[in-house]
């Protein structure tokens, strides 16, 4: 009888599961079928012989990968920028998010958010051209402004000293505005009598935002953890990519140009995919680690 009800209410929904079928084929073509390349990091791949005829070699490419210097720092490289990202870019959207919700003025309210939410929808290649001009040790605004106090100039995007900060700092305020919607929804959704119970017995602003407002966030906030746990070891390619420059590639060279380089300069395609599947493989490990942490601490998880 269950089944019968079940399959009557699919009927009935007909015409919404059609409205999927678009979205599980884009899924199915463009995420789906091209696992199978991920053999090319078990295979000597040649042209004329394709995926299929390509001769199996195992971990050799693996073996190789290990041992080249470029991929160790660039694997370096990639956790230390990310534990940056996660240690300034993951508290920065709730915080924004937090001051966001104490605005009153409606209006004034909708124009933060708009301006904060611009940036996400310029690429990194227009960007880059903003930051270069921007951060230039002789005709950038901020290294002037700076000289005016005596300091600098700063070679932001050609110092190895100053590039790991500049990205996080850069990527801060293009992520920051768009980040901060999840947490503004989870906000919005917070039984207002719990702020009010707390100005009863007492609580200031700061206090209630500690015992009200990010315990009742706290949910969300886990799983965005999670999430971010799980780039540790991924990049921001375009924004590397349009930035860095060969004064800076010890530090700044992550995994997504080395594998680009060495995927489309040098066509090593077989030593490339290894290191998708190695990076891959290590972000999964890290966010089911990281959502069995979360559950024993705070019972909080993505399932």
């Amino acid at each position: 009888m269950k089944r019968t009800s079940l399959m009557q209410r699919y009927w009935k929904n007909k015409y919404l599961f059609l409205l999927l079928i678009p979205g599980i084929m884009w899924y199915v073509v463009f995420k789906y079928l091209p696992i199978y390349g991920l053999t090319l990091a078990f295979k000597d791949f040649s042209f004329r012989k394709g995926i299929f005829g390509s001769a199996w070699v195992g971990f050799k490419h693996f073996k190789y990968l290990f041992s080249l210097s470029g991929f160790r720092r660039a694997f370096l490289n990639t956790l230390i920028i990310n534990f940056y990202q996660l240690l300034f870019s993951f508290p920065a959207p709730i915080i924004f998010a937090l001051l966001l919700n104490e605005i009153v003025h409606i209006g004034y309210k909708k124009v933060v958010q708009t301006i904060s939410y611009l940036p996400h929808f310029l690429s990194w290649v227009i960007l880059a051209g903003m930051f270069m001009q921007l951060l230039s040790p002789s005709t950038g605004a901020l290294n002037h402004l700076l000289g005016v106090f005596g300091i600098g100039p700063f070679y932001f995007l050609g110092d190895p000293r100053y590039f790991r900060g500049t990205l996080v700092v850069t990527n801060l305020w293009k992520s920051i505005g768009w980040n901060s919607i999840v947490y503004l929804a989870a906000l919005s959704n917070i039984d207002t009598q719990l702020f009010e119970a707390a100005r009863l017995d007492g609580a200031n602003k700061f206090q209630e935002i500690i015992h009200v407002t990010l315990p009742s966030i706290s949910p969300i906030v886990t799983v965005m953890l999670i999430f971010q746990m799980g780039r540790l070891f991924g990049d921001n390619f375009d924004q590397v990519f349009n930035l860095y420059n060969a004064a800076v590639y010890e530090v700044g060279d992550v995994l997504g140009t080395f594998t680009y380089r060495m995927g489309l300069r040098d066509m090593q395609y077989s030593l490339s995919t290894a290191v998708s599947l190695v990076t891959n493989v290590i972000s999964f490990s890290l966010v089911i680690i990281t959502n069995a942490i979360a559950k024993r601490i705070n019972d909080y998880g993505i399932w």
